[in-house]
């Protein structure tokens, strides 16, 4: 996997989720999660086809009911990517999910109650090979941790995923992933770091509640970067009040700036100044539009200013720098040809369109 420069990636175990290795030397897998009522089964797969279009790479899916478990079998056969199934407290629900094919169970033993359904539920998991997420939430942390701590502090949240490993240490049972999420970021950022100097364990990082865009999408960048420039992360979630395959475009850029991943076609463009002689708000707008169906993992530079746009973006496959009347296109910061203003977005496309997908 590729590293940020200066930074190594923490080393933690490696387990997968279905045919998706989480941890080790893997990418940094995306995730997302099915905002359909379960039940509707049709709505619930042509959401997770959407995502996987859009490159979520797992799928996680909320089972309220066993009905809902129930549903997993026919969403299991429909989709084409894993599925991991969201279950609270009640382990009925969750050897039904295994039963009906789930790749991955997010569910907290220490909720379950009684260490014998515990026992029987890692049983299942064991026989299927399928790993377990402890997911803690600041906002649902044990009571007692919260008497302790006083308040859901980094610490209180990294006590609280301790017990639950305990538990499945406990049964021989290490196919295990951790959450430690809260919605405010320096208190995510800390119990992952303090969680990371103490165990392996593959993290599934995020920051929980995040809210809408572009605030959530903010909140989340800042959070989540810090940790992956760190080094910190195997798989993530960036949890938005959005449609779910904005989730999935924002981890990817997020990604992409730290340099860790490549998906899709990355738009860099000038802020724009008094040097500005096109529209190139509107211009950049529409480019995303034309460019948003092409399968190529480049880098395309649009410019407004033709003495500065082709060196400052250099480093860019393709680009345009747009000058009075006229405009360059560029490969690598080398001007090839001079075109007029008004045909510079199509010789972009056509240029863009001729290289060989990757």
């Amino acid at each position: 996997m590729p590293q940020i420069l200066g930074t190594t990636r923490k080393t933690t175990r490696t387990i997968y989720v279905g045919t998706v290795a989480v941890g080790g030397d893997a990418p940094v897998s995306v995730q997302s999660m099915t905002k359909t009522p379960t039940t509707d089964i049709q709505a619930t797969v042509n959401q997770i086809a959407a995502l996987r279009e859009a490159g979520c790479e797992i799928i996680r899916i909320a089972v309220l009911n066993a009905a809902a478990a129930d549903a997993l079998g026919q969403i299991k056969r429909a989709a084409t990517i894993p599925i991991i199934a969201d279950i609270h407290f009640d382990w009925k629900l969750a050897l039904r999910a295994i039963a009906n094919g789930v790749d991955g169970l997010r569910i907290n033993p220490g909720n379950i109650g009684a260490l014998w359904k515990v026992k029987e539920l890692v049983s299942a998991c064991k026989d299927k090979g399928i790993p377990i997420r402890i997911g803690v939430n600041a906002g649902s942390l044990q009571k007692d941790i919260l008497q302790t701590y006083g308040h859901p502090t980094p610490e209180a949240i990294v006590e609280s995923a301790r017990r639950h490993i305990e538990i499945l240490e406990g049964m021989d049972f290490n196919l295990i992933k951790v959450s430690l999420k809260a919605s405010n970021v320096p208190s995510t950022v800390e119990a992952y770091r303090t969680f990371s100097r103490t165990y392996d364990y593959p993290l599934h990082i995020g920051v929980s509640e995040a809210g809408p865009p572009p605030a959530g999408i903010i909140k989340s960048a800042v959070g989540l970067g810090i940790l992956l420039y760190e080094g910190i992360g195997d798989t993530m979630r960036v949890s938005l009040t959005a449609r779910p395959e904005e989730e999935v475009k924002t981890a990817y850029s997020i990604l992409r700036s730290l340099g860790l991943r490549k998906h899709g076609i990355d738009i860099i463009s000038c802020p724009t100044c008094g040097r500005t002689r096109i529209d190139l708000i509107n211009l950049v707008r529409e480019a995303e539009s034309r460019l948003k169906p092409l399968n190529k993992n480049i880098t395309v530079a649009i410019m407004g200013c033709e003495v500065n746009g082709p060196g400052e973006a250099k480093e860019a496959d393709v680009g345009i720098a747009g000058g009075n009347g006229v405009g360059l296109l560029f490969k690598k910061g080398v001007v090839i040809k001079k075109v007029m203003e008004s045909e510079l977005l199509d010789c972009l496309v056509e240029t863009i369109e001729g290289l060989p997908e990757h």
